[in-house]
């Protein structure tokens, strides 16, 4: 459902603007006033990818009493840790303050569904349980970015620009106040977490509305690993942190 939700979005994204390109001398320029508005509100829908960047306990730095099954790379300096990410879901609200015709200030309330498989390579595996080293990581993140907004000049009824600012996000599915850890099957986040993110985009004026095909990059600041108990060999404790990398496709409304 996700690949045809993909899918559609990038049709729908490529005939909308094969629509506005075509030549046309005697075309109108849509929505003039939506540009004056001192501020102006929508909502966005659009499909994310997202990955940890994954930084490893080295070599030989066992946990107390551990083994060399506590490492987080192997002897050739590679990490043990695999991961697979599937295609989420994301919508949001905006809201829109204009400073000036190339500046405003913007916020995007959003949520942000994403799945992630981890698989840790030195963690035994058996024939009775086979995916004993996998953890399936859900996350829902509610986020609240600050942004900035920087448009360029309009073209009839196109306009290109670029935003960045910084977010805090909410982890919905943390597990963080769990006392399980991966020892029970438990893989543990950290709720509260900020990250800084860049966007792009072309701004296409309908008659009735305005439609956005977008593309952003989301980094994380912190640390989200939540450590295993001490006693658990391998795992979480074989890892110094993890931080969320996204990337998000949209269609913004407005």
């Amino acid at each position: 459902m996700r690949k045809n939700l993909l899918t559609a979005i990038a049709l729908t994204t490529a005939t909308l603007v094969s629509a506005q390109f075509r030549p046309n001398s005697d075309r109108e320029w849509n929505r003039v006033e939506q540009d004056e508005k001192k501020f102006s509100f929508g909502y966005f829908l659009g499909t994310n990818i997202m990955s940890y960047k994954v930084s490893p306990k080295a070599q030989n730095n066992h946990l107390p009493n551990g083994t060399t099954a506590d490492d987080g790379v192997n002897s050739s300096g590679l990490v043990y840790l695999d991961q697979e990410s599937k295609p989420g879901f994301s919508v949001g609200l905006m809201g829109k303050l204009r400073m000036n015709d190339y500046v405003a200030v913007k916020v995007e309330p959003g949520v942000h569904f994403a799945q992630r498989t981890l698989i840790f390579k030195n963690v035994g595996i058996t024939e009775e349980n086979p995916d004993i080293n996998k953890r399936e990581v859900k996350s829902t993140y509610l986020e609240i970015p600050l942004l900035l907004n920087f448009s360029g000049d309009r073209w009839f009824n196109t306009k290109p620009y670029v935003q960045g600012g910084v977010a805090y996000v909410n982890n919905l599915q943390s597990n963080e106040d769990k006392e399980d850890d991966n020892a029970l099957g438990v893989f543990r986040t950290n709720t509260h977490n900020f990250s800084w993110q860049a966007e792009m985009g072309i701004e296409i004026y309908f008659k009735r509305f305005k439609l956005t095909p977008s593309v952003k990059g989301m980094f994380f600041f912190n640390n989200e690993l939540v450590p295993d108990q001490a006693t658990t060999i391998g795992y979480a404790n074989t890892l110094n942190s993890l931080q969320t990398r996204a990337v998000v496709f949209s269609l913004k409304f407005e």
